[in-house]
């Protein structure tokens, strides 16, 4: 199934140049680009390579002379990556699942199924379950007992929802993304070796004999409209309250959201961050790869966390962090160049108590 280039800058907002009833059926890199691809070629240095290729249409930056590279056909766009959210949703196909229940899915017979939707081969859908109109849900999901999942949901396979979650509109989980399982949260009967140490901050703890004993997870996960979780991850359930994650926010692959945690709406967590129990989060926040957050600390909203950086204490609204511990990142640039400086420091003054003792000698 293709479509126009004239349909393309339609759906985009953008401007159509040439003939632009010419049809595309995908698009690709300019070199890799057959004739019935559409070419993505949004700054100079990409459209070098459309050469290479065989593209006779193709999507580029706002003044780009698209006849001088040869095409037939142009689209041309002002804010590049934003133009290609809007192709890549035209083109994306999503799950290939028909509409109605695939015979080998296991429905409760308590479960409701809004119109519209489609339940993959192998599901189990629990008792209680609400699942909303239009929703896609891939072969082999589990959702357990009183989840709720609001309409358009695209849940890809191997998801597993746990008890009681409950999930606005247009939510997108990708393979093997877990909501809802158990928090990690133990206890001892007495204090144990990590609570001393955070206690009375010593290099020693005394020993102790003891086992660790579960506190169960009662609360749940909400989570608001437009939320998408990456391959992987998991969201915890809180303990007595439910943990919540605001509308409009993304998740990466690999991510942890720990119990009891709140973000707000339209954060970014990006792969293999980490958000220990507790702790509150703003809107618009972003974490970058590898970054975490220890527990019971308040991130405040538009904080920007850059990659591998650890953050032990709160954090004010609108700061950039960097660094273990974090500080802001001005501190922490600063803190690096005088760190590459140390070695030229440690020779100087080596040179100057090597001076200070030979003048010594000659006293």
């Amino acid at each position: 199934m293709g479509h126009s280039i004239a349909e393309i800058a339609e759906a985009l907002g953008a401007t159509a140049a040439g003939n632009t009833a010419l049809v595309v059926t995908g698009a690709a890199e300019p070199g890799d680009a057959g004739p019935d691809a559409l070419a993505i070629a949004m700054a100079p240095r990409y459209a070098e390579a459309l050469t290479k290729g065989a593209a006779r249409a193709a999507i580029l930056w706002a003044d780009a002379d698209w006849q001088a590279l040869g095409l037939e056909a142009a689209i041309l766009v002002g804010r590049p990556r934003y133009a290609l959210s809007g192709l890549t949703r035209l083109l994306d196909q999503g799950l290939d699942l028909p509409e109605g229940i695939h015979p080998t899915a296991v429905l409760d017979p308590s479960a409701t199924v809004g119109p519209g939707a489609a339940i993959g081969p192998y599901a189990v859908i629990a008792r209680g379950v609400q699942i909303g109109r239009n929703a896609r849900i891939g072969p082999h999901v589990s959702i357990a007992a009183g989840a709720r999942l609001g309409d358009d949901a695209l849940i890809h396979a191997g998801v597993r929802i746990c008890a009681n979650a409950k999930i606005g509109d247009r939510f997108t989980a990708q393979p093997g993304a877990v909501v809802g399982g158990d928090g990690f949260s133990f206890v001892t009967p007495e204090a144990s070796g990590m609570e001393q140490a955070r206690g009375t901050m010593r290099d020693e703890v005394a020993a102790t004999a003891h086992n660790w004993v579960k506190i169960h997870s009662l609360g749940g996960v909400e989570i608001g409209d437009d939320v998408e979780i990456g391959s992987n991850s998991a969201i915890d359930a809180g303990t007595i309250r439910a943990t919540r994650i605001g509308s409009g926010t993304k998740i990466d692959n690999l991510v942890t959201i720990a119990h009891n945690v709140v973000a707000g709406r339209d954060c970014l967590f990006c792969g293999q961050a980490g958000v220990a129990g507790s702790t509150v989060i703003g809107d618009r926040v972003v974490m970058a790869g590898q970054s975490g957050l220890v527990d019971n600390i308040t991130i405040g909203s538009d904080v920007v966390i850059s990659a591998g950086t650890k953050v032990l204490s709160n954090v004010p609204a609108g700061r950039v962090m960097m660094g273990y511990p974090a500080t802001r990142m001005s501190t922490q640039v600063e803190s690096y160049k005088a760190l590459r400086r140390l070695p030229r420091l440690i020779r100087e003054v080596e040179k100057l108590r090597n001076l200070l003792s030979k003048a010594d000698l000659k006293d």
